[in-house]
C-alpha cells in the first residue's frame, strides 16, 4: 500500500520537475524570440518522463542547464562581463534531450521562434503544471487528515 502511494508521489513530483524545466525553456523562446539566428528549443516530455521514471528516480536527471559552450563564450568575450552563476552550469539532463522547434515559417534572421506556437505551449504547460500540482496537494492533504484521523 505505502509502496503503490509513494510510487504515484514520485511519480507527479517528476511530472511537476519536468513541467517546471519545460517551462523555463518555453520562456527562454519567448525572451529570445527577436534574436537573430536563435533556434527554438522544447522539451518532448513523453520521452522525458519516461526516462525519468525508468532510471530509478534520483532526482538528478530532471534538471536542464545552459550549454557549458555558451557559458564559456559568454564568460571569454570580455573581461569585464559578469560571471554567470555556476548554478545554470550543473547539469544532468544532456543538451540531447532538448528538441529543436519545427520553423513554421522562415524568417530572413533564421529565427525558428513561432511566438504564437510558444505561447500557447506556455499556457498549456502552466495550466498542466498547475493540475499536478494540485493533485499533489490534494493527495498531502488527505494523507495528513488519514494520520491525524479526522
Amino acid at each position: 500500500m505505502f509502496a503503490n502511494l509513494s510510487n504515484s508521489l514520485d511519480f507527479q513530483a517528476k511530472g511537476l520537475m519536468l513541467r517546471s524545466e519545460r517551462q523555463r525553456v518555453l520562456s527562454s523562446n519567448i525572451a529570445n524570440a527577436d534574436t537573430p539566428g536563435f533556434a527554438g528549443r522544447d522539451i518532448n516530455f513523453k520521452q522525458a518522463m519516461e526516462k525519468a521514471t525508468s532510471q530509478g528516480g534520483n532526482g538528478k536527471d530532471l534538471t536542464l542547464a545552459s550549454s557549458q559552450s555558451v557559458l564559456s563564450q559568454v564568460n571569454k568575450t570580455h573581461p569585464r562581463h559578469i560571471a554567470i552563476d555556476k548554478r545554470l552550469e550543473s547539469s544532468d539532463l544532456n543538451k540531447s534531450d532538448l528538441d529543436y522547434t519545427v520553423q513554421t515559417q522562415p524568417t530572413i534572421d533564421r529565427n525558428s521562434v513561432d511566438l504564437d506556437r510558444e505561447r500557447a505551449a506556455f499556457a498549456d504547460n502552466s495550466v498542466r503544471y498547475e493540475a499536478t500540482l494540485r493533485f499533489l496537494t490534494g493527495t498531502t492533504k488527505t494523507l495528513t487528515s488519514a494520520i491525524t484521523g479526522q
